[in-house]
This record gives structure tokens, C-alpha cells and sequence, in this order.
């Protein structure tokens, strides 16, 4: 009989005034807090509550807002010894997946023993020294859920994916509010980026019971919310769905694996800076149809899980209705769909496929095997 590993965070809170948790959270328990944030969250007044919250706790509060957008390896460092400096005894990020998966490298390196560098050599060193809240301020990377840290090597200009159990978060905060005034653009980005967590894991040659339930759950979500979370700013129902499906999604990466859209992906961020949501949802619909001939039943069960069981049809039908609700979500989110646009043309395609054909971390999830030749087609598709 095989076997199957789910982790997850200790606690979880979500729906209305989930926010007001962190009280509960924070109480008698800390010291001192350290946020970890950037300075698009502080000006759009995200960090007002959480900061209002803690400090009515009477807790030290010590801001960290230098995170960027798709931190190097060595900028993640610096910052994590900064924390070190502040003294805290916990963490709370509050913030997208780059400001989440920093805060979760913060509470496992020992700077006085070992670097980011290190851990990306070595994953297994970190060991958890200080408990994490993530609170977030997209729905889609997933990363409030998961054991993954993503950065970049500047030198190979290439992003690399740090994966340590102890990385799990301690306590998550999922509220509407969060992502009430996200931009249009940024929540249809992200919400495909977890869209493209939940196929992948669900179609990965490690699904597995335990993935299968949170990653048939994280699509359903996604298909029935998106369009009204990021066209209406008061559509608080869809949005919290949203962030509910980012999670569940993260939970089934944890459980299974991404494949190969998220291998095609990373050179793109790395050295063209594209952001992960908009390359993934470029790459979404050419890898599924590239992968369909192994992945067929699995996209009519997608498509059941989506539309209920009763749906009458066979597999290629279901299959073919699954591709092209895909297809219509992405062209109504108005999505950039052409690499051109990031300034990626034929004679740069070759770096970025030797890069894309070493993650080999996930291409080994994918079912259909996957050749040089193959992801020059794919990434030709999207030219």
C-alpha cells in the first residue's frame, strides 16, 4: 500500500473579522512582534489593523518593509539579519508570497551558522526558531500553506525553490478584507497562479488522496469565484473563496507537486522578471494541452469536480469543456498572453530553456515526459 504525507499549519482562521484573531494570537504569549511587509502593503494601509491589533496587546512592534517584489537570495539575507538584530519572538508576515516566503526563510536560519546560500544548498539545515503568523495580501501563491520558499540566484538569474518542513507556518489568517482593493490585474494574475497550483498538483505524478481533495476543491473555487473577486470591490464572499482556494491549493503542494508549467515559469522570472502569476497563466493552457494524451480522465474529473458529477458527457467531451473553460477565464481576465511584451524573443529562448529543463524537481511530476525540443513548442505558443 503507498503511502501519504499532508502537512499543514497548526491553526487556521478565516471568514469575517478574521483579522480579529491575531488578539487571541498574540496575547499573553509574546514580546515581541516582527512584521515583515513592503512598502506597497504600508502605503495601500493593509498593516493599519494587524499594527492597531498587536499593539492594543501592548507588544513591541518592529517593522521590516524592505521586502521586493521577487527577492535574490541575497536580499532575503540581508533582511533576515535584520530580524535577527530586532530581538523578536514572532513573526508575522503580512503581505504576498515573496514578503511570505522570506518571513518563512527568517524563522528557520541561524545566521550565526548558516546563510540563505547555504539552505539552498543544503535544505535541510533550517530548523524552526520562531513561530509564524502569515496574513495574505493576494490570493493565489499559497505560500500561508506550504513548506516552500521561492528566490532568486542573481549569478544564474534563475529562481530556485527551498523546500523544508519547518517552514510550515504556525498560525494563518485568511480575511476578505485583505484583498478588497487589489487591482484587477494583480488579483487575476495570482488567482491563476493558484489556479495553475491546483491542476498541477492535481495531475502530478505525486497526487495522491490527501492532494486530490484540497486541489479538486482549490479549482471548483477558483472557476466559480474569480471573475467576480477581481472585477468588484465589494464581491467580499468571492473574495474570501479566493483566498480559501490559495490556500487549499498550497495545502495540495504540500501533499503533491507542481509540474511542468511552474518549470517553464521560473527561468522567465528570473531573468526577465516577468511576474510569476502572469508566466504561469501564459504557460497554463499550452502545457495542458501538450500534457492531455496522459492527462485526459484527470481533466474530465477536474471538469466534474467544477460543474457537478451529474454533467452527462464522456471524458474527451468533459476534457474538452475543461480546456476551454480555462481559456475563456484567462481571455476575460485580459491576462498578457505574448512574451514579446517582456521582451523575450527567439534568440534568448534557448538560455531559457536549459534553465527550465534543470528544474528537474518538478519536471520529474510531470506525466508526460518532457523533451528540449517540447518546451521550445510551448514557449513558442506564447511568442
Amino acid at each position: 500500500m503507498e503511502k501519504y504525507e499532508l502537512r499543514l499549519p497548526k491553526t487556521v482562521f478565516s471568514g469575517v473579522n478574521a483579522l480579529n484573531k491575531i488578539g487571541d494570537i498574540v496575547k499573553g504569549t509574546y514580546k515581541k512582534v516582527a512584521i515583515f511587509t513592503d512598502k506597497g502593503i504600508e502605503k495601500a494601509g493593509l498593516l493599519e489593523e494587524p499594527l492597531k491589533i498587536i499593539k492594543s496587546k501592548s507588544l513591541e512592534v518592529e517593522i521590516l518593509n524592505s521586502i521586493p517584489s521577487e527577492p535574490g537570495c541575497d536580499e532575503a539575507q540581508l533582511i533576515i539579519e535584520r530580524f535577527y538584530k530586532t530581538g523578536a519572538d514572532l513573526i508575522v508576515a503580512v503581505g504576498g508570497g515573496s514578503v511570505m516566503d522570506v518571513a518563512k526563510l527568517a524563522s528557520v536560519i541561524d545566521v550565526n551558522k548558516y546563510n540563505v546560500r547555504d539552505i539552498i544548498d543544503n535544505q535541510e539545515l533550517g530548523k524552526k526558531r520562531i513561530p509564524t503568523l502569515m496574513i495574505p495580501t493576494t490570493a493565489g501563491t499559497g505560500s500561508e500553506a506550504t513548506m516552500n520558499s521561492i528566490v532568486a540566484i542573481p549569478e544564474k538569474m534563475m529562481k530556485v525553490g527551498i523546500v523544508n518542513p519547518e517552514m510550515i507556518p504556525d498560525y494563518v489568517i485568511l480575511d476578505g478584507s485583505m484583498i478588497k482593493h487589489l487591482p484587477k490585474k494583480i488579483a487575476a494574475s495570482t488567482g491563476i497562479d493558484a489556479l495553475c497550483h491546483a491542476i498541477e498538483c492535481y495531475t502530478s505524478l505525486k497526487a495522491n488522496p490527501f492532494s486530490n481533495l484540497f486541489a479538486l476543491e482549490s479549482t471548483r473555487l477558483i472557476i466559480k469565484n474569480i471573475e467576480k473577486a477581481c472585477t468588484d470591490e465589494e464581491a467580499l464572499e468571492e473574495k474570501t473563496n479566493m483566498l480559501l482556494a490559495a490556500f487549499y491549493a498550497g495545502v495540495a503542494i504540500t501533499s503533491s507537486g507542481t509540474t511542468a508549467v511552474h518549470a517553464l515559469s521560473y527561468p522567465l522570472g528570473g531573468k526577465y522578471h516577468i511576474p510569476h502569476g502572469i508566466s504561469n497563466a501564459m504557460l497554463l493552457l499550452p502545457v495542458l494541452k501538450y500534457n492531455r494524451s496522459m492527462c485526459e480522465m484527470d481533466y474530465a474529473k477536474l471538469y466534474d469536480a467544477i460543474n457537478g458529477e451529474k454533467e452527462p458527457g464522456h471524458v474527451k467531451e468533459k476534457a474538452d469543456c475543461f480546456l476551454m473553460q480555462i481559456e475563456e477565464i484567462i481571455r476575460s481576465l485580459e491576462i498578457p498572453n505574448s512574451l514579446r511584451e517582456y521582451g523575450v524573443d527567439e534568440a534568448s529562448l534557448h538560455d531559457i530553456i536549459e534553465a527550465a529543463m534543470d528544474v528537474k524537481r518538478l519536471l520529474n511530476n510531470n506525466k508526460r515526459n518532457l523533451t528540449y525540443e517540447d518546451a521550445k513548442k510551448i514557449y513558442m505558443e506564447i511568442m
